[in-house]
This record gives structure tokens, C-alpha cells and sequence, in this order.
């Protein structure tokens, strides 16, 4: 038999396996209803014979209905054709007693009770002609002597002719409707395959989409990270005001196509649910504050006024993810800068404490801009839709800022509305429910790379002040473990560049009798450069991270990918090692791996991360890996040098004895 077939057969058996309960109820009724027309004796052994058939025919078709086979052969399979025979002939064959007890008026309750087992055959045996057959031939043949019945109680030939036609006409019914029953269930089925089979494409679709999307990623940050890299060279060394301009217009361009990708990588990432916020404890009014400083001068240079309102009633320390909650704002704020000529925009702020727990927190940015037609409000949340022509191109962007705020708002499990009328400006409302956090003790970072993209894609022109040199570590540079080697002197005039502040009046260690050569190897050490190795597989990032380096005075090896870096650490020790994430052959994640357990003389070394995975997940892989540090592409000279303070500072800082030990 055909495998088709043979599932058929066994889904008909199982389907009757399904239906048992069913069975035994009607059989029960059916002896119970025509107890009084065949007495109770009759009733009750014919409930019991059909119980026993019920049982007998649990244990033939047990292999079937437990999985373990879709046919049986043999004699068992002889005997299951049987006891499908069987069943239905002793269910049927109630209408014998009734026709001999009852006559015509028995016959008419034989004939609804016949009827009944056919429709119930027809329906308990899907797919399967077999099981049809089987099943309600008895009921057919039931029914086919109804007019020899009638005959033999005397009906009229006209009656007994008519009872023909109708008997006829019944089974021609069932067998039509089980046709087309069984065609229903053929295309369903075909139709559920298909439909398995567009959601396996869709799937691999998506896992296409997103591999694409993190492979072009990956690949623009990196002419991204040499753009911004060059023009913040070019600025720091410009000798007059027309250079640093230009070199500021390529900086700003830089710093839009970062934004831009990022929202496109953003909608990418909602659009195929792979998008998650997280839940840390941070201080709300520090972001909010920290939002509106930033801000500040972007208003201030377009001649508006930037207010705040309702800021005391905000909660301190609250659990969300903050960067989310930034990032939505900056967008509500960008938009509001974008579209706004003169007057003002407002930061509305209001919250309360809820029954439940938590506090529920309302952020309006309301500003003086034109305002929206009922159609534009419409449209306003549709990606890609700037709801009038010529938006793009006289204020840039790719219409994507609000969709992505209003789908992470709902990630968030807020909402993000809008309001507005032509001449009356617009009013965005987020509304969020955030948790009770803990005590924040430290204020969290102000002004954020992220939040500067914001300004960057914001404005078309605004004045530039960004230092030549950071202060400060880029707060998008992750720190992932706590432990750094101790910082030897090449780092420490490294760090005295860097950020003369980080190399403060620490208390220097008792000195310690040493060898003679010792000494003479601290001397050493003490003349000679930093010594940085940089791995990455792309030359245009090494060749980026070395021009940032370079005016420090650093000694810089490079490696193409991960198995050049292991043969480099093994002849050569280093102060610090740039490690790239995805890299072919060996990826950096395992060449750090390597390095921390062979044991060498890089294996405590300080490694930083340059990676364009910046999924918590990705972070948790570095941090897994023995990776110190995490600094995103596309690389800016602020984000590097910060890093290298931060890691630099964090090594100082662990050969700095205590207080106690210096007095």
C-alpha cells in the first residue's frame, strides 16, 4: 500500500480511537432509550457485547494508536479488518429486535438509529476508503432491508418503493458528502503544508535578512569609523578656520551616516523581532537631565528655547532600560529641533506612584513648529513616510525616527502618541510604567556618543566643540571585566597624554629590594614607547586605529586576523591589544581565548573589543571570552583614547597600594 494511503488508514483508526467515548455513550443511550420497547434483559447484555467489541477492539489497534505503526499485517491486520466489520454490524444490529418488537413504528426508530451509524461511519473514517467501506457497509445493508420489512408487515407496494428511493437516495447522500469531506480535508491538508512550508521560507528569509543586515553593518562602520577618524585628525591639525570647518562638514557627514544606519539596522532588527530592551536600575532624573543639557546648545543656536517642566515630580532611581528610554527622547527632541523655526519646545514631565508598584511616568515634548493635517498625523508613525514632499530633502533623514520610537515604546510596554493642528505645533507623548530601582550612586555618563549622533543627524549646520582630546572614556566603550594588569611607566606616560588628570598624585609602593638586572629591566621599560598590538582583518581599520595612536608616541604591531596575532604574541609582549570580533579563520572572541590560556607574556595583557555587535548578547560572548573592554565601530578618536583611559586608569589603579600601606 501506498504510503499515503497507508497514513490515511492509520488517521481513520486513530480518528475512531478519538470518537471511543462518543461511541460508548451513544450505544448506552441508544439501550437505554429502547429499553422499554426490548426490555431490560436485552438492553443490558447488548450494552455489554458492545462494550466487550469496544475493549477487543482497543487491543488489535493498540500498535496504531500508540505511534509505534501506520499498518498492520498479517493476521492482526485481517483481524483489524474484522473488527471494523464486526463493530458496526452488532451496533446495527439493534435494528432487528426493534423491527420484531416494535413493527413499523420499531422500524421507523431501527431506521433513525441506522441512520445515525452511517453518518457516524462517514464521519470516523477520513481519508481512508478502507475504514469506509468497513464501517459502513452494515449500516447500508441495515437500511437496504428496510423494504423487506415493510413487505413482510403488510405495506403497500407504494410504501414499500418509496422506503426503496429514500434508502437509495440516503446512501447516495452520505457517500457524495464523504467525498467532498475528503477533498476538504485533502486541500486543508495541502494548504497547511504549504502555508508550513512559506513560514520555513519566511524564516530562513528573515535569517538571510538579518545575516545581510549584519554583514552590511559591519562592513559601512568601517568606512564610517575612517571617515570620522580622518576628519578628527584633520581638525586637530588644521592650521585656519576654513580647514576646520571642512574637516568639521565631513565629521558631521560622518556622524549622519552613522545615525542613519543605525536606525535603518534599528527597524531592521523590530521589523523581525529580534529587537529586546533590558531592565537595570538608573537614575531617571540624571537621563533626563543629562538629555536636555545636551540639548541646550543646539537650541540655543537655532534661537529657540528649550523648557522643562514638572522635573521634581519625576522619580529617582527607577528599573528599565535606559538606553531605550535615551534613545526614544532624543528622537522626540530631534524631531521637534528639526521642524521647529522659532519659539520654543517644552519637556513636560509627570509621574505618581501606582497601587501596584512601580510609578507611571508621562514625557511630553511639545513644540512651536507648523503643526500637521489630520492625514500627515495619520501617516506619522509609518516608516519610511515623511508625511509631505520635499521633507528629506530639506531636513535629511529616512522617516524612520518615530516608527522605531513608537515600536520600542511598545517593546518597553509604553505608548508613544501624538497631537497636533496646522499652526499650533506638535505634542509627542510617551508614557511608560517603570519599576521601583535601586539606589543609584553614581550618575550615569552625560553626553553619550549615541546622544551626539542624535544632534549630529538633527542639525544640518550647527558649531563644533568637540575637544581635540577626550577627558573622558566614551560611555558607549563598555567596561566588560574588572581585572587589568598592572600599568607599567610606557603606559603611564600614555595615559599622562591622554588624560593628564587620570594620573593624579597616587601614592607610589614602598620600594622593595630587587635584583640588579631587575632594576636595569624597570629601566628599560621606563624608556620605551607603549607598546599596542592592533588585530583586525579589514587594513582600513588598522590603518585608522594607528593614526589615532601614532601622536602618542605608541610602538603599533598589527595582525590581519587572529592566527597572525597568536604568532606575534608569542615572540612579542605588549601593553594593550585592539582585538577585532569577526574576523575569518579565527575570530577574536577565540584568539583571546587562546591568548588568556597559553599562558605567554600577553596573557594578562588588557584586550579591547572593536566590534559592530553591540547586542547584550554579543557583549556577554567578549566578556565570556576574557575580553576587558568593548568599544562599537564605527571607531571615533574620542571612543578610542577614552577607552584606553579607562582600561589604562583601571591598571593604575590596582598598583596603587592603600592608604595605610603608603603612610
Amino acid at each position: 500500500m501506498p504510503a499515503a494511503a497507508s497514513d490515511s488508514w492509520a488517521g481513520a483508526i486513530r480518528q475512531r480511537r478519538k470518537a471511543l467515548l462518543q461511541r460508548l455513550g451513544m450505544a448506552a443511550a441508544s439501550a437505554l432509550v429502547f429499553s422499554p420497547l426490548l426490555g431490560w434483559d436485552l438492553s443490558v447484555a447488548w450494552v455489554l457485547g458492545y462494550f466487550v467489541i469496544q475493549l477487543v477492539d482497543l487491543w488489535i489497534f493498540g500498535p496504531v494508536n500508540q505511534g509505534k505503526t501506520e499498518r498492520l499485517r498479517g493476521p492482526r491486520g485481517l483481524a483489524g479488518d474484522a473488527i471494523l466489520f464486526v463493530n458496526a454490524s452488532y451496533f446495527g444490529s439493534l435494528a432487528i429486535p426493534l423491527w420484531q418488537a416494535g413493527g413499523p413504528m420499531g422500524g421507523i426508530c431501527a431506521a433513525m438509529l441506522l441512520s445515525a451509524g452511517a453518518i457516524y461511519s462517514m464521519i470516523n473514517a477520513p481519508r481512508s476508503t478502507s475504514v469506509l467501506v468497513l464501517t459502513v457497509t452494515p449500516q447500508f445493508l441495515y437500511l437496504a432491508s428496510t423494504p423487506f420489512f415493510m413487505f413482510a408487515f403488510h405495506a403497500s407496494p407504494a410504501f414499500v418503493t418509496a422506503a426503496s428511493i429514500a434508502v437509495g437516495v440516503f446512501i447516495t447522500y452520505c457517500l457524495s458528502t464523504w467525498q467532498r469531506m475528503n477533498q476538504s480535508r485533502i486541500a486543508e491538508s495541502a494548504a497547511r503544508v504549504e502555508a508550513e512550508e512559506k513560514r520555513a521560507d519566511a524564516e530562513r528569509i528573515m535569517e538571510g535578512r538579518s545575516a545581510f543586515l549584519a554583514a552590511v553593518g559591519h562592513d559601512l562602520r568601517t568606512p564610517i569609523s575612517a571617515i570620522l577618524t580622518g576628519s578628527a585628525e584633520l581638525e586637530r591639525g588644521a592650521g585656519d578656520s576654513a580647514a576646520r570647518a571642512q574637516a568639521r562638514l565631513i565629521s558631521d557627514a560622518g556622524f549622519m551616516m552613522k545615525a542613519l544606519l543605525d536606525d535603518l539596522l534599528d527597524h531592521a532588527k523590530l521589523e523581525a523581532g529580534h529587537m529586546t530592551v533590558e531592565s537595570a536600575d538608573f537614575n531617571l532624573r540624571d537621563l533626563l537631565n543629562q538629555s536636555a543639557r545636551l540639548w541646550r546648545g543646539p537650541a540655543r543656536a537655532k534661537g529657540l528655547k528649550l523648557r522643562i517642566e514638572g522635573a521634581s515630580r519625576v522619580p529617582m532611581s527607577v528599573r528599565g532600560d535606559p538606553m531605550r528610554l535615551r534613545q526614544i527622547l532624543n528622537n522626540l527632541i530631534s524631531n521637534a529641533m528639526k521642524f521647529t523655526a522659532e519659539g520654543s519646545i517644552t519637556l513636560r514631565f509627570n509621574a505618581w506612584a501606582e497601587d501596584t508598584g512601580g510609578h507611571a511616568v508621562l514625557i511630553e515634548v511639545a513644540d512651536t513648529g507648523p503643526g500637521m493635517t489630520p492625514d500627515q498625523l495619520s501617516r506619522l508613525f509609518t516608516p519610511f513616510d515623511q508625511t509631505i514632499a520635499g521633507v528629506s530633502a530639506q531636513y535629511g533623514g529616512t522617516g524612520l525616527g518615530l516608527a522605531i520610537s513608537r515600536q520600542l515604546a511598545e517593546l518597553m510596554g509604553g505608548r508613544l502618541t501624538a497631537r497636533s493642528a496646522v499652526g499650533k505645533g506638535a505634542s509627542f507623548t510617551l508614557a511608560l510604567r517603570l519599576d521601583d530601582g535601586q539606589v543609584i550612586a553614581a550618575p550615569t555618563q552625560v553626553l553619550d556618543q549615541e546622544s551626539r549622533d542624535a544632534v549630529a543627524r538633527a542639525l544640518s549646520t550647527r558649531v563644533s566643540t568637540r575637544p581635540s582630546a577626550p577627558a573622558s572614556p566614551a560611555p558607549l566603550a563598555q567596561s566588560l571585566t574588572a581585572e587589568a594588569p598592572a600599568a607599567t611607566p610606557a603606559v603611564l606616560a600614555v595615559l599622562a597624554q591622554v588624560d593628564p588628570s587620570a594620573v593624579g598624585p597616587h601614592p607610589e609602593p614602598a620600594p622593595a629590594p630587587e635584583p640588579v638586572a631587575a632594576e636595569g629591566a624597570e629601566d628599560e621599560d621606563e624608556g620605551r614607547p607603549m607598546r599596542v598590538l592592533v588585530v583586525d582583518d579589514h587594513d582600513i581599520n588598522r590603518r585608522a586605529i594607528q593614526l589615532i595612536l601614532q601622536p602618542l608616541g605608541c610602538d603599533i604591531a598589527t595582525a590581519a586576523d587572529g592566527m597572525a596575532a597568536l604568532k606575534i604574541c608569542e615572540s612579542s609582549s605588549f601593553d594593550l591589544i585592539f582585538m577585532d570580533v569577526r574576523m575569518p579563520e579565527l575570530d577574536g572572541r577565540e584568539t583571546t581565548r587562546r591568548i588568556r590560556a597559553g599562558g605567554g607574556p600577553n596573557a594578562l595583557v588588557p584586550v579591547i573589543a572593536v566590534t559592530a555587535d553591540t547586542s547584550a548578547e554579543d557583549i556577554a560572548a567578549c566578556t565570556d571570552a576574557g575580553m576587558t573592554y568593548f568599544v562599537p565601530k564605527p571607531i571615533t578618536p574620542p571612543m578610542l583614547l577614552g577607552a584606553i583611559t579607562h582600561v589604562m586608569t583601571m591598571a593604575q589603579d590596582d598598583v596603587a597600594p592603600p592608604a595605610s600601606a603608603a603612610a
